[in-house]
């Protein structure tokens, strides 16, 4: 696989991401304004969690068994985190999200924080893979 194909995929994934974030601080922030009521959001919210956890381990999996170590290592962090929040879920809870807990104990801003940084993550990263991706162009790569 050229390295120009793996990096214009990594495009395509930090862009959905991208998009996947910007969905969760845009129901979060209609949370917490009360455009939304809290099951409403919770659901819509839930509904991302797997595809967010997907999406976001598939890229670092593809780049650690196509030998690309520094890559893989640098998108470790935040699919490590999505996949251990994911994974550690309450038994009593209906998701990640849950309604009768999101306006307690300061949760609603620390989810809106987390997808904040999420956001920030995905942008670098964008600009990041679509440096390598134009340098991987004009050197020549994409014809191997």
């Amino acid at each position: 696989m050229s390295e120009a194909f793996l990096l214009c995929m990594a495009l395509v994934d930090s862009a959905l991401m991208l998009f996947l974030a910007v969905y969760f601080i845009i129901t979060l922030s209609d949370l917490e304004c009360d455009y939304l009521n809290a099951s409403s959001c919770c659901s819509r919210l839930n509904k991302w969690a797997l595809p967010e956890v997907i999406a976001a381990c598939a890229f670092p999996l593809i780049m650690l068994f196509t030998g690309h170590w520094i890559v893989f290592l640098l998108n470790c962090p935040l699919p490590l985190y999505i996949t251990n929040r994911y994974l550690g879920i309450s038994a009593g809870n209906i998701g990640l999200y849950d309604p009768t807990e999101i306006h307690n104990r300061g949760l609603l801003k620390g989810h809106m924080k987390e997808a904040m940084i999420k956001l920030g993550y995905y942008i670098l990263f964008f600009f990041v893979y679509l440096y390598w991706f134009i340098y991987a162009l004009l050197r020549g790569d994409a014809t191997s």
